[in-house]
């Protein structure tokens, strides 16, 4: 692999980390997040995955079950990066 493809590889995992970190903090109950630190890193989350989960929430509908709506572009999200990854491990 070369160096460029080396370097995207580790931008696109990191990325893919930071978007489970997101989904992750999204499982917390609101009254612990209320705590100073996780705001912080839960903004910081947030605006560096949603333009990029945007994309898919654009295409994809929320999905039902019920009378509960489940927001599957996070797991899209991941799933292109996951291929992308493989595509970067191949150079």
């Amino acid at each position: 692999m070369s160096t460029p493809a080396n370097i995207a590889y580790l931008v696109v995992a990191i990325y893919s980390w930071l978007i489970v970190g997101r989904v992750l903090l999204g499982w917390i109950p609101a009254r612990v997040r209320g705590r100073m630190l996780l705001l912080v890193v839960e903004r910081i989350l947030r605006t560096l995955t949603e333009p990029y989960l945007r994309l898919f929430r654009r295409l994809l509908p929320t999905a039902r079950i019920a009378s509960v709506g489940i927001d599957v572009s996070a797991l899209a999200g991941l799933i292109v990066l996951l291929i992308l990854m493989r595509v970067l491990a191949r150079l």
